[in-house]
């Protein structure tokens, strides 16, 4: 009787030099995992490297293996959390229950829907058979990801729940341009995705740390994911009504702290009141602002601002509801997408240190890998969502 193995490692690079840091983590994955050759590899970095070289050089070390990932405002692993400019994880790979197929799309600020189409063409053969779920690593600065779903779902047309987990990426804060990986290529305005398949399960978990604060308002004119007025004024004029001088100067300081709070659609019942938006991108001329989701007109919405309680508490939901369901089950691989406003511009590091061992340490064992995001990919029950200023815990089992 053939007994299906699973081994995973994990390994991370903090060498200025991308060529010894790509080595260096790869070298380091292949050994705690004790693996020769894997099978697949999941890369995220953040943007001091040459992103093209720092590639070339995890490939290399990889043997050419197939690589999905994408740049991020810090990385993670068990055990270590890290926010700065050079930083480099990698998860390897090797297994004969679990099969990867990845791929790319570009072109998602002036067609996200035509993207997700283009994804679902691919993927459609293997998402009517044992796929577990979707990986998207997505631009966080040009994502629509109502229109990628749309465009994603109505030309896959399943029968059965396919879970989207993964998130967008990042760029240390200057909100200029990301980067995806896909194989040897490095590209930005796109998503680096990868279906997963085979013989397990896969486990989520979804939960944000944010409470509204001020007065209910109602969108009155907005456009896709655009949002021009809000209570028959211009966007921008009622939002820097919650900022202070200094975040009103300074947006990336603005978009830190503050944040949109959408009433929670009722079929989500249990996850929570508000599901919580991130403001990435502004027009001081027409005094409008974007969000990375479809906006709709009479809209109720509210400012809201993180809670470090909230957060605390919710770093035990997750831990529990990803116990719920593995069961008896060890987890093989863990995932986490983390908003980067939960990291160090609004913790303290032994904080940020503190509630990330009361996460690992509540799921032990399994290899572990993630990145800040400017954006989160996860289900709520049966619906795959966005999220902001939230966590996505993925288990596979």
């Amino acid at each position: 009787m053939n007994v299906m193995v699973t081994k995973a490692g994990v390994g991370m690079s903090h060498h200025r030099n991308p060529v010894m840091a790509g080595r260096e983590a790869v070298e380091m994955a292949l050994k705690s995992g004790g693996i020769e050759k894997p099978d697949f590899v999941f890369m995220f970095a953040t943007v001091g490297y040459n992103q093209q070289a720092l590639l070339k050089s995890v490939r290399d070390a990889s043997g050419e293996a197939p690589l999905s990932g994408c740049s991020g405002e810090g990385t993670m692993i068990r055990g270590e959390v890290d926010e700065s400019n050079f930083s480099l994880v990698i998860m390897a790979i090797s297994s004969d229950q679990l099969r990867f197929k990845n791929g790319m799309g570009s072109g998602l600020k002036t067609n996200s829907g035509g993207v997700g189409k283009n994804v679902a063409e691919t993927i459609g053969p293997e998402a009517h058979s044992d796929a577990l779920a979707l990986f998207l690593f997505a631009d966080g600065l040009t994502f629509n990801f109502d229109r990628f779903l749309s465009g994603l779902e109505e030309t896959l047309n399943l029968e059965r729940f396919l879970p989207l987990v993964g998130g967008a990426a990042g760029d240390n804060w200057q909100l200029k341009q990301t980067y995806q990986y896909c194989n040897d290529k490095v590209f930005s305005d796109g998503v680096s995705w990868a279906l997963l398949s085979g013989d397990a399960r896969i486990a989520w978990a979804v939960n944000h740390g944010c409470v509204p604060t001020g007065a209910e308002h109602r969108i009155t004119r907005s456009k896709e994911n655009t949002i021009y007025e809000i209570d028959g004024r211009p966007a921008l004029e009622v939002l820097k009504e919650y900022l202070t001088d200094d975040e009103i100067v300074d947006w990336g300081k603005a978009v830190i702290h503050l944040t949109l709070g959408f009433e929670t659609p009722g079929h989500m019942e249990g996850y929570d009141d508000y599901m919580i938006r991130f403001i990435p991108t502004k027009d001081d001329k027409d005094g409008s602002f974007t969000i990375p989701t479809e906006v709709v007109e009479g809209a109720r919405i509210w400012m809201t601002r993180r809670d470090y309680e909230k957060v605390t508490r919710g770093i035990d939901h997750l831990a529990a509801r990803i116990n719920d369901q593995l069961g008896e089950n060890p987890a093989k691989l863990v995932f986490q997408f983390d908003c980067c406003g939960r990291g160090k511009v609004f913790l303290r590091e032994h904080q940020k240190t503190a509630l990330q061992e009361r996460l690992q340490q509540q799921i032990p064992g399994a290899p572990w890998v993630g990145f800040y995001t400017l954006g989160e990919i996860g289900p709520v029950g049966k619906f795959n969502c966005f999220h902001n200023y939230t966590a996505v815990i993925a288990a596979v089992y």
